[in-house]
């Protein structure tokens, strides 16, 4: 199928070992993306590169988010010589307060440990403290949430970032492409390039590459005028622009851009920018503490009680009632 025992140019030197850290929730797929480029490469070198460890808070079997139960080597604060530690995270990991766990990671930061977050694992490190003075990244879903909750941290919306010993990472197959790079670092970009063929990684994207859809694929449409409007809308939330604004920048008059709007994308203006402000809010009500009122704020709401009925109206409750109590296993209560 693939032939073993790649020319690799760097010497191989003893394994790394790397720790998997499993939260509650865990995306499957992007575990599978971080631990099966590591399999890959010893199985196409020849020769053991990489040795793997599964932790988890308490020893006990954690459930990725659809229901896999994985069984840990370790629990956290146990003695284990690790080169890399991964965190691995998912649902919704604003609700994950585990002091312990935070403890653990700053020890291992203090070990000289290279830290590792995937998806919405960055948001563990974060709190731990460990990531500060580190460009980092997070699931274009946990953004909001997380730079509000961390302002002073240097996040980007790339796929990944590999800053030092610090590593992050948006998660799903974007953690092959992470991956990837670690391996190309280790042992040269033939062996890498061997285990992204091995699974059909054809093209390579950089660590700069944007997570999400232009407008264009995303919406399906082809319209330059709208595209720029649209790019605008999600750009502008917490002051939204007029629609005298966004016709003077698509350079048409109103009534023309409504037209636009009907015809592309079956809604009018104003709806469209309701629902993408209604979405950021929603968001940030799941993943944030912050208070309704301020959350309102943030997506350009002058009035709590007019964003209250827009947001029962568009998801069929109050937005009190996206919020939900934090369990004990998450905040180590």
């Amino acid at each position: 199928m693939v032939s073993a025992n790649v020319s690799n140019p760097v010497p191989a030197g003893p394994p790394k070992t790397y720790g998997f850290l499993l939260l509650p929730d865990f995306a499957l797929m992007t575990y599978a993306s971080a631990i099966e480029p590591l399999r890959a490469a010893n199985v196409l070198s020849g020769r053991e590169l990489y040795r793997w460890r599964h932790v988890s808070i308490d020893g006990q079997a954690v459930r990725a988010s659809n229901g896999v139960a994985i069984v840990p080597d370790h629990k956290i604060g146990d003695a284990m010589a690790l080169d890399a530690l991964v965190v691995c995270a998912g649902g919704n990991p604003t609700r994950f307060r585990h002091r312990p766990t935070f403890t653990f990671l700053r020890k291992l930061a203090h070990e000289g440990v290279m830290l590792a977050g995937l998806s919405g694992g960055p948001y563990a490190l974060a709190r731990a403290g460990v990531l500060a003075g580190h460009r980092c990244t997070v699931h274009w879903e946990h953004l909001p949430a997380f730079t509000e909750e961390f302002p002073d941290l240097e996040v980007t919306r790339t796929l990944y970032e590999i800053d030092r010993d610090r590593v992050t990472c948006a998660g799903g197959i974007a953690t092959l492409d992470m991956m990837a790079d670690l391996i190309a670092r280790d042992h040269g970009p033939a062996l890498a390039n061997a285990v992204s063929e091995w699974f059909l990684r054809t093209q390579t994207r950089p660590a700069s590459g944007s997570q999400r859809m232009a407008p264009r694929e995303r919406f399906g449409i082809g319209n330059a005028k709208v595209l720029t409007v649209l790019a605008e809308m999600e750009a502008r939330l917490e002051e939204p622009a007029t629609r005298e604004e966004l016709a003077a920048l698509a350079g048409i008059s109103v009534r023309q851009l409504e037209r636009l709007f009907a015809d592309h994308l079956g809604e009018t203006l104003g709806a469209h920018y309701l629902a993408v402000r209604l979405d950021r809010a929603r968001a940030l009500l799941k993943q944030t503490a912050l208070p309704v009122a301020q959350v309102a704020m943030a997506c350009g709401f002058v009035s709590t009680s007019h964003f209250s009925r827009a947001y029962k109206v568009r998801f069929g409750s109050p937005p009190k009632g996206e919020r939900e109590p934090a369990s004990s296993a998450a905040t180590g209560m």
